[in-house]
């Protein structure tokens, strides 16, 4: 696999997660009735966690590069985590998606990306599995390609952010009807898609 490639999936993989609805896209959308560009602070506070974390695993993973088996149980459990994901979205489809509470958010963009990324599960399941898979194979391509892949990853978060606070600020109903159907239906079956993908090159890996 090339890097452009494998640079390419991942993205695709990140934005998937990225758009799928959850605490920092909400406060995203509720923020950005106060500013067009709160999404982006929100995106920073997202990513004073998420830079650590990555490091972390990051490090973490490094001795596992010579143990083809756990490679194999991390690539396995990051693709039935993404299969998981894309199964939920699909079934959300019709669900109508309220920012209500985090529209009452008194706090500042950034704090708020901070404290709803720290206290979101999911944002850490997602990166002991499916993050861990991408960064085991970003190593493959040195230090390079697991830092172009990590700010790949938060440039998915920055950029979607940004948007959803600008379209808040102009009085969009951005996820409403058609647009939601449509944005939660490709990206479930990117997801279900990467995920099988996932799976079997980690089950093939072990047989190689």
């Amino acid at each position: 696999m090339t890097f452009l490639i494998f640079l390419s999936e991942a993205v695709l993989i990140s934005l998937s997660g990225v758009m799928a609805p959850g605490p920092i896209t909400a406060v995203a959308v509720g923020k950005g009735n106060q500013s067009p560009h709160a999404g982006a602070l929100v995106a920073i506070g997202h990513g004073l966690v998420e830079f650590p974390l990555m490091a972390a695993v990051f490090f973490g993973v490094g001795s596992l590069l010579d143990a083809p088996y756990l490679q194999a149980g991390i690539g396995i459990a990051g693709g039935l985590f993404i299969l998981w994901m894309g199964i939920s979205m699909l079934r959300s489809i019709r669900v109508d998606f309220s920012v209500d509470e985090y529209s009452k958010d008194t706090r500042s963009p950034i704090l708020a990306g901070i404290l709803f990324s720290v206290g979101n599960p999911y944002f850490l399941v997602w990166w002991l599995t499916v993050g861990a898979a991408l960064i085991l194979r970003s190593v493959e391509f040195g230090v390079w390609g697991f830092l172009a892949f990590g700010m790949g990853h938060w440039l998915c978060d920055l950029l979607w952010d940004w948007f959803l606070s600008a379209i808040s600020f102009k009085g969009g109903q951005f996820f409403g009807n058609r647009f939601q159907q449509t944005v939660f239906a490709l990206s479930g079956v990117m997801l279900l898609f990467f995920g099988g993908r996932l799976m079997y090159d980690a089950i093939s890996g072990i047989f190689a």
